[in-house]
């Protein structure tokens, strides 16, 4: 299977059926040219995903989350995805016959991502994103656990409370609200005007988060002057 429009059809729908499997409103857009191609509903809440085809290479899964396009006026330009524009990345890999969620903290201004399915050879375990922590049904089952505001994590395994980790360094709120330092500098009266307006944004590199800008502390005590 070549055709990059056939895997992304073939993605697409594997995604669809797995999500309506567990019960999720499934909804696609009319229009074209958006940047997710569903809308989930899980909980009463509307989530903006990104289909993408997974392909194994050995134990790892690659997920490629960049394109390119040439402008007559900028040359080549390599566009990614943040959280302004979708709240989550879907995977399916067909020759593993399972889908993955990740989260904006995991896919925000990548160009590719690695989802890796056994321990490698080097036994590295650091800067290691886990296929199995990002499951389709596991992370769905996350992801209601936020919205019902319970606390109690669904099962005991590390790859599920990583997960909710996942899900807890941002907040539900601020699901919509993170932004690549890229996009930041690119943007910076427009996350300043919504700090104005009460508004927190968290700004990640490389998919990490750095740094938080929010409304300024307007009744904080001053500082003693020096003498």
């Amino acid at each position: 299977m070549d055709d990059p429009n056939h895997k992304g059809n073939v993605a697409e729908l594997a995604i669809a059926t797995e999500a309506a499997r567990l019960g999720l409103s499934v909804l696609k857009p009319l229009t074209e040219h958006e940047r997710y191609d569903l809308v989930l509903g899980v909980m009463g809440r509307l989530f903006r995903v990104q289909c993408k085809w997974g392909a194994r290479r050995g134990d790892v899964i690659a997920v490629r989350l960049s394109s390119c396009y040439h402008s007559p006026t900028r040359g080549y330009v390599k566009t990614t995805y943040d959280a302004d524009q979708i709240d989550f990345v879907a995977v399916h890999c067909a020759e593993v016959a399972r889908s993955f969620l990740l989260p904006a903290t995991l896919f925000a201004d990548r160009g590719v991502i690695s989802l890796r399915l056994r321990p490698a050879g080097n036994n590295q375990r650091a800067a290691i994103n886990w296929a199995a922590q990002y499951e389709f049904q596991g992370a769905i089952a996350q992801l209601e656990e936020r919205l019902t505001g319970s606390q109690e994590v669904v099962g005991s395994s590390p790859t599920s409370s990583t997960l909710t980790e996942d899900f807890d360094s941002l907040g539900l709120q601020e699901l919509r609200c993170t932004v690549g330092m890229d996009q930041f500098y690119a943007k910076l009266a427009t996350y300043v005007r919504r700090a104005e307006g009460g508004e927190e944004t968290l700004i990640t590199r490389w998919g990490k988060p750095v740094a938080r800008l929010g409304p300024a502390l307007l009744n904080m005590p001053a500082a003693p002057a020096d003498e």
